[in-house]
């Protein structure tokens, strides 16, 4: 798999080829943002490792331009202590981060996680039209007007698909496959993430908020049928208005 480093200092770039490459993977660098977007563009990497502050174009502008046309996975890397920084770069849409200096078979164990997903995540939309129509086994879940594709790995909202990122698709899933279930935020973090985090709850908070978001804009005209409630001091659950079901309605 193809991996794209924009950053910078050559030693950092240097050290993350070595891991890397000894893990099998193929690496691609640049030391810019212009230069690591027309990369992107060129030869569509896997996954992105992306440092925050980069000269010219800095890393949360690379971030969203690339969101602007793709959802490849995106590491971002910062030397930056201040929790806003890091939760500004999540809210953009980068899948996760880490904090300078790092340990290296940390960042290949973060890669080796967001990739496990994305590849599970291609997969399925490659076979989709066939899952479809010849599985009766496909697992989608209602909510009234809230259709979760879980094979499929896309959500509608009436007949508006709502664009998620892996990890809000993942985290509502979790949520939604067990109704009334209060998930702590450590939970959350290993059922989603795949492996402990080291960093904090407040991951999961970035990305729940921004999941809210999404879905509520799709449900401006429709009525909500569910609500992703916070649990003051534990975490989430999703309570559903009306019972989740397996088949759609009107063909039970």
């Amino acid at each position: 798999m193809k991996i794209l480093v924009i950053e910078d200092e050559a030693n950092i770039v240097q050290v993350i080829r070595l891991y890397l490459e000894q893990a099998g993977y193929t690496l691609l660098s640049a030391n810019d943002g212009i230069t690591g977007l027309e990369l992107h563009a060129r030869e569509r990497p896997d996954l992105v490792i992306l440092d925050l502050m980069l000269p010219g174009l800095d890393g949360m502008e690379v971030c969203r331009r690339i969101r602007a046309w793709a959802t490849t996975p995106i590491l971002m890397l910062t030397a930056r202590q201040s929790e806003e920084d890091r939760i500004a770069g999540l809210e953009l849409g980068a899948d996760d981060y880490l904090v300078k200096p790092f340990s290296p078979r940390e960042l290949v164990s973060r890669v080796k996680a967001i990739l496990r997903r994305s590849v599970a995540s291609s997969a399925d939309n490659t076979k989709e039209p066939l899952a479809e129509q010849s599985k009766p086994d496909d697992k989608k879940l209602y909510f009234g007007n809230l259709v979760i594709n879980i094979p499929a790995r896309r959500v509608m909202v009436g007949k508006q698909q709502v664009t998620l990122t892996a990890k809000e698709f993942d985290l509502l899933v979790a949520l939604a496959s067990a109704p009334d279930r209060v998930f702590t935020r450590e939970s959350l973090l290993n059922q989603v993430w795949g492996y402990t985090y080291l960093g904090d709850g407040r991951t999961v908070d970035v990305h729940i908020g921004t999941l809210r978001k999404k879905l509520e804009a799709a449900h401006a005209a429709s009525p909500i049928t569910y609500q992703i409630q916070t649990v003051w001091g534990v975490g989430y659950k999703f309570v559903p208005v009306t019972s989740a079901s397996t088949t759609p309605p009107g063909e039970e």
